[in-house]
């Protein structure tokens, strides 16, 4: 790999994630793009997931192991990692997902051949909890705008690549609401587009513990986010009912068609 090319922080925060959570590691370790440090927060799990992050720290020193003194959520996990980052790009990735082996690579060069690009995502495949693919795929568009992107998340958190710069001083609210989608849209609010690679180089894990697996929970955090951006009541009921369509053809899309 050419040194000149951009290095990327790839965050990510790990709870009880000892079942899936070498997948993920392997799965950036395997990268044809090879310009990268791992940074790995422990959210004080109980099982022995700290100890497999450290086996895998001891093989490879791209990978930084970080453990938070008392068990403080995602959010602040996440906001943990992204301060810590090394590097002008950052990317996510949660301990149960996985990246197809050319993710990072095709995102560095979409990223060179668009130099105004500060938020590129990618499409996405799905597994059930045991890794099974669903058939369906998420297709993204090839840019999106803000308004856009208030009807439908399609911006997975695990296929980001985002400039440290547009992320570092976003104040993201915990508890119930989708903070990665309060984090795409602030950031296009000042962007006029987020890129889109329309592959699966994402793999989700579906699983029923998830914080959207509850489709009324899911609607109300949903809600959250939009009063959150700023929206007033009538335009959080008018992108709440696309919000609702359009997840709920999705869902029936995957499941139907596994």
């Amino acid at each position: 790999m050419n040194q000149d090319c951009p290095f990327v922080s790839v965050v990510m925060p790990a709870y009880n994630a000892s079942k899936y959570i070498g997948q993920a590691i392997e799965s950036v370790l395997n990268q044809t793009y090879v310009n990268f440090e791992l940074i790995v927060i422990d959210d004080c799990s109980t099982d022995n997931t700290y100890d497999i992050i450290k086996k895998y720290s001891e093989n490879d020193n791209r990978i930084e192991v970080v453990k938070n003194k008392i068990n403080s959520g995602v959010t602040f996990t996440r906001n943990l990692g992204i301060s810590l980052a090394k590097y002008d790009w950052i990317a996510f990735l949660d301990s149960d997902d996985i990246w197809v082996k050319d993710k990072l690579e095709k995102q560095i060069k979409l990223a060179q051949k668009i130099p105004e690009a500060s938020l590129i995502f990618t499409g996405t495949s799905f597994i059930n909890s045991e890794g099974k693919f669903y058939s369906y795929i998420l297709k993204v568009p090839d840019k999106i705008t803000y308004k856009e992107l208030l009807k439908q998340n399609v911006i997975s958190c695990s296929s980001v690549l985002v400039r440290k710069k547009c992320i570092e001083n976003i104040k993201i609210p915990g508890g119930d609401i989708h903070e990665d989608f309060v984090a795409w849209l602030t950031i296009l609010k000042n962007e006029k587009y987020a890129y889109g690679i329309n592959e699966p180089l994402l793999i989700y894990r579906l699983s029923s513990n998830s914080k959207s697996s509850n489709k009324l929970k899911a609607i109300k955090m949903n809600y959250r986010v939009y009063k959150a951006v700023g929206l007033n009541v009538l335009e959080c009921n008018y992108y709440s009912l696309f919000y609702i369509l359009k997840n709920t053809l999705k869902y029936l899309r995957i499941y139907i068609q596994s």
